[in-house]
């Protein structure tokens, strides 16, 4: 029986895909070709080789060790996270489609990769390595497509903050722009970096629709246009490099922490979901009123609302990520209900073939949230859960009225329990991908845990007597 890895080498047509790669290496010039994957927190790392080498690669692959994917980090104890120096070595194949000469350098291209167990593994040589979130991500959507028919189609809103550089070359925590929302002067004092990021962006195959300046200093939100889920997640981690490009050609640092100032907006990362069967949106209404989603798209909320907790360790997933939850009056998604057009719960109805799904930050690693949303979209539809009825009014005042309301987690690790109790959304990350994950956020809230910070010796240093 033939392996998966042998599989994917063997799939129709890709050799005809290296020759069209070849020809684009040929005619653009192209001296050396980045061959990148993703880790479980959403870096980007993996091998660079001479153009020369493309067939070479596209054939057999790179090696590098299994603790690449937890971005080859040791925890607090001196271990390395999720797999020791004795692991074996994983095997990663470019994907000819997702080949891109960079505009900034166009001596150079990447392509994504898929991973795999080495070839000569005692046990399950080349399988789909399931600590490649990338990867997963792709089973996980044609698991769901196999059962539902249904494919996931996500827009994403990455707002993230342009900051000032000190005299050292260092970012520092002084944004680019004053806090001022959707002001046009404020957004064309970056209009320089913006023509950039569009312009580096639609080379590397993203539609570019819109954007604006949100309310945090140097805070901007520029939108591409939504797609299949697996390709949105791409264009995500894309952009991302395109945005760090861009701050080193601008002397400006682009920061994707979630909240790097007290008192402003943090950076959220809203995930606009809908699901489509072929070219037909079923999310869309389907009865009397234009509001209310079709029964597909209610069981889908349903299933959202189940699993928000386990959900929000997937989608905040940072220690940092809280503190956009606790900072008052910045219409954080803290509460576990829906509404049309209400920003004061965690989903709504942003129009009428979509939802949007609130609790998502800058710092989510896109393939893990999609393939946790599926799974919980999947369990409302077999289960037909019911999200219940869509709450109008401003979430706080129903509350005073007497309205129960369940919370998310409000630090990580309340949120990692909430994901180790969650059967549904652990299977969205499957195999070595639970433990890579939870290795590493758990040993992240130790070392925040165990931390003397500033404000311990503001709050703490003349306590006594």
């Amino acid at each position: 029986m033939s392996t998966d890895l042998e599989d994917f080498t063997g799939t129709p047509g890709r050799g005809g895909e290296i020759a069209r790669v070849r020809k684009l290496i040929d005619e653009h010039d192209v001296r050396y070709l980045y061959f990148q994957f993703v880790s479980v927190t959403g870096r980007v790392l993996g091998k660079g080789a001479p153009s020369a080498c493309w067939e070479k690669f596209a054939e057999t692959g790179f090696q590098l060790v299994y603790g690449a994917t937890a971005n080859l980090f040791t925890d607090r104890h001196g271990e390395y996270i999720g797999y020791g120096p004795e692991a074996r070595e994983l095997v990663g194949i470019p994907e000819p489609e997702t080949f891109r000469v960079l505009p900034w350098d166009p001596r150079t291209a990447r392509v994504f990769c898929t991973l795999f167990r080495g070839r000569e593994e005692e046990e399950a040589p080349g399988a789909f390595l399931s600590s490649d979130c990338r990867g997963n991500l792709r089973r996980i959507h044609e698991d769901f497509r196999q059962e539902t028919g249904l494919q996931l189609r996500v827009g994403t809103e990455p707002e993230m903050m342009w900051l000032k550089l000190n005299p050292d070359g260092t970012p520092s925590v002084e944004g680019a722009t004053k806090p001022y929302c959707y002001h046009l002067d404020q957004f064309a004092e970056l209009q320089p970096v913006i023509h950039r990021v569009i312009e580096y962006s639609e080379a590397m195959g993203l539609t570019m629709i819109q954007g604006d300046h949100e309310d945090a200093p140097g805070q901007l939100e520029l939108n591409f246009a939504f797609a299949e889920a697996g390709v949105t997640a791409d264009h995500l981690t894309t952009y991302r490099q395109v945005c760090r490009q861009v701050g080193r050609e601008m002397n400006l640092y682009p920061c994707f922490m979630p909240k790097p100032f007290t008192g402003v907006s943090a950076n959220g990362c809203h995930h606009n979901l809908s699901l489509w069967q072929g070219d037909e949106n079923v999310f869309l209404p389907q009865g009397d009123d234009p509001r209310l989603p079709s029964k597909i798209g209610l069981n889908a909320i349903g299933g959202v609302l189940a699993h928000l907790e386990a959900l929000t360790c997937i989608t905040a997933p940072t220690v940092n990520s809280y503190r956009r939850l606790w900072d008052t009056g910045f219409w954080a998604p803290l509460f576990a209900d829906w509404g049309y057009q209400n920003r004061t719960t965690a989903l709504r109805v942003s129009a009428p073939g979509r939802f949007e799904y609130r609790c998502a930050d800058s710092s989510v690693n896109p393939y893990l949230s999609c393939a946790a949303l599926i799974r919980a979209m999947q369990d409302g539809i077999r289960g037909n859960l019911d999200p219940g009825p869509p709450e109008e009014r401003n979430i706080y005042e129903a509350m005073a009225g007497g309205k129960e309301v369940r919370k998310i987690p409000l630090n990580l690790g309340d949120a990692l329990r909430a994901l180790a109790a969650d059967p549904v959304i652990r299977d969205a990350l499957p195999g070595d991908l639970y433990r890579v994950f939870h290795h590493y956020k758990t040993d992240e809230w130790e070392r925040f845990c165990a931390a003397v910070t500033e404000w311990d010796v503001e709050e703490y240093l003349d306590v006594l007597p």
